[in-house]
């Protein structure tokens, strides 16, 4: 029996990248893999542990055909290696940190995906995104809006276009929603 792809995607400041480092040791108990990425930025930049690669060496890897999945956002570049093809096939669950833009692409290749839409109340959000100061205040409500419309429409879409999608409160404590996500996760293979 094949694996399954689960694609957690969330707005900026949602903390995926804490909630991946929670639940690497837990999903790899469940034999899930989770996927490093690759991206073009300095490997000191704060934020996941991905590969950091140059443009011109994407570019190649991508030529060479290294991505299952790969898309360009905020001037960055992300790929997902191929090597969770081998993963999928020999039946292990791969979580990967995928883009919300990507998501219809990432669902034509993987149509049984699972999503997991990480969300964060709009106050913890803003205060998250504040305390980063990367963005002035007007960027961040602008973000926020674009954030709140994205969830809506992803969750409104009919049953026969959108994924299976797992809306995760990351709001609280990280423990809780690493311990929400194993459970939600548990219950949808009790489904499958």
């Amino acid at each position: 029996m094949a694996g399954r792809l689960i694609y957690l995607i969330g707005p900026s400041g949602s903390g995926k990248d804490s909630l991946l480092d929670a639940a690497r040791e837990p999903m790899a108990a469940r034999g899930c893999r989770i996927v490093r990425r690759v991206i073009t930025r300095s490997a000191e930049a704060k934020g996941e542990a991905a590969q950091a690669v140059s443009v011109e060496r994407f570019d190649q890897m991508q030529a060479q055909g290294a991505f299952a999945l790969s898309w360009s956002a905020n001037g960055l570049h992300y790929g997902i290696p191929d090597e969770i093809d081998q993963w999928l096939a020999g039946g292990h669950d791969v979580l990967v940190n995928g883009s919300r833009g990507h998501l219809p692409q990432a669902q034509a290749r993987y149509p049984d995906l699972l999503v997991v839409l990480l969300s964060v109340d709009q106050a913890v959000l803003r205060q998250r995104l504040l305390a980063r100061g990367r963005e002035s205040a007007q960027e961040i409500e602008a973000r926020l809006a674009r954030n709140a419309q994205f969830a809506d429409e992803l969750l409104a879409a009919p049953a026969t276009k959108a994924p299976s999608v797992i809306l995760l409160d990351n709001s609280g404590e990280l423990a809780q929603t690493v311990s929400r996500l194993l459970q939600r996760i548990d219950r949808e293979h009790a489904c499958a």
